[in-house]
């Protein structure tokens, strides 16, 4: 029978191997890897269009950046709501891959709707489309990490995935301003270019990520949204969700720190560059965060991620021009960094193995319900006071964060972590 990842972690601990506890890129499974590339293709397609997407909508649709902002925050509420039912889902059939291809797949379908959309409408009907096939893998994708990672690596794969997922993120917009320059600014040029990455990430999911066996002692459940099995979660999960919501809150869209490049006169053609700079920080950090996690206390590096938001928050209003924005987008990118991987390897640590789709489910939704929140605010204050107004209100709020994760100290630390 195959050994399941505790009884892995308990073996190298009897043999007191402090070697085989650490965390190299050569231990991490080879599954976790597979999804990394398979959500790293996904992300240079969707950060093509979405780089270019809010300038889009702005200077050639004429929309508002309040407008900008709802449809940034319902695009990721509706994610966020559509994790819970897949993560649900994927507890109820004890199988996660197969939804996480399919919500892949549904995004590569909805690819070509953006070159073709006429209107906002068609655009806000994209969006929403695609971000259902991000919320239908999201959660059973998590799980799936969770599954396959020992849990002395499992900072580590969370970062490593984090990772390769966002090295998308930032090739798709260094992508999207070389055919912009090519295309002479022709956006729908580079969004039917988008389509291709795509559905190269629908085939290697498909084809390369296999599902490790259901351990035969895990117990088997049939309502995963009841009341009862919610409350199986524990206090420690429910206070992790309750610390990341207030943060969330925060932490606005990225979208506008693509109209603070395009407010301070960055040439059309660099504006993408703004996610490519944010991006590479969050690449660069994701991982080692994630293998320091393994080795440290995970709410201390938490609170400076938190920090790391302010001090961004801070850079973007009172720095100057260029220097302001470069600074800032760079800690903004660290934050990501320092926060998003740790975030998910709490919520692992956190919750029992059969219910970890449902964890990371209502996880997304509480957090999305307060991004959607966050990016309203951020836009309506954008629109009323300019940006100077929508960044202090962010690094106001990540400072009132930091009292969340010192109450989390003891609890973490009473159950090992």
């Amino acid at each position: 029978m195959t050994r399941t990842a505790e009884d892995q972690a308990k073996e190298a601990a009897a043999a007191g191997n402090a070697e085989g506890l650490r965390s190299h890129w050569r231990d991490v499974p080879t599954g976790v890897w597979a999804l990394g590339f398979v959500s790293m293709l996904m992300d240079i397609s969707s950060e093509m269009i979405h780089a270019l997407l809010p300038v889009y909508m702005v200077t050639v649709l004429g929309t508002s950046a309040l407008t900008v902002g709802m449809i940034e925050g319902i695009a990721e509420a509706t994610a966020s709501v559509t994790k819970v039912f897949s993560g649900a889902l994927s507890d109820w059939l004890g199988k996660r891959k197969w939804l996480a291809a399919f919500g892949y797949g549904l995004a590569a379908f909805t690819k070509p709707i953006f070159p073709l959309a006429p209107t906002v409408g068609w655009l806000v009907a994209a969006r929403f489309i695609d971000r259902v096939g991000k919320g239908i893998r999201g959660a059973p994708r998590d799980a799936l990490v969770a599954d396959i990672s020992p849990p002395h690596l499992r900072g580590a794969s969370f970062g490593l995935r984090q990772s390769l997922d966002t090295v998308g993120a930032f090739l798709g917009p260094l992508i999207a301003i070389g055919l912009m320059w090519l295309t002479a600014n022709h956006f729908r040029t580079v969004f039917w270019i988008a389509v291709l990455p795509a559905f190269l990430s629908f085939a290697l999911i498909t084809i390369a990520v296999h599902e490790p066996e259901r351990p035969s002692n895990l117990r088997r459940v049939k309502l995963p949204l009841h009341r009862s099995e919610l409350g199986r979660l524990g206090a420690t999960y429910w206070g992790i969700v309750v610390v990341a919501t207030v943060f969330t809150l925060a932490r606005f869209s990225e979208a506008f720190l693509v109209l603070k490049a395009q407010a301070i006169g960055l040439p059309l053609m660099l504006v993408p560059a703004v996610m490519v700079v944010m991006n590479v920080a969050y690449a660069l950090s994701a991982y080692p965060v994630g293998v320091l996690s393994d080795r440290t206390d995970r709410v201390t590096i938490l609170i400076a991620g938190l920090l790391l938001l302010a001090a961004a928050d801070l850079a973007l209003v009172l720095a100057p021009g260029l220097l302001g924005l470069g600074i800032g987008v760079v800690l903004w990118g660290l934050h990501m960094g320092f926060t998003q991987g740790l975030l998910a390897t709490l919520i692992a640590d956190a919750a029992p193995a059969e219910l970890r789709g449902t964890a990371f489910g209502m996880f997304n939704l509480a957090t999305g319900v307060a991004l959607l929140a966050a990016s309203m605010i951020a836009g309506g204050l954008w629109d009323a006071v300019g940006p100077a107004g929508t960044f202090l209100a962010g690094a106001g709020f990540s400072a009132l964060t930091l009292i969340g994760p010192l109450g989390l100290r003891t609890r973490l630390a009473s159950s090992g972590r």
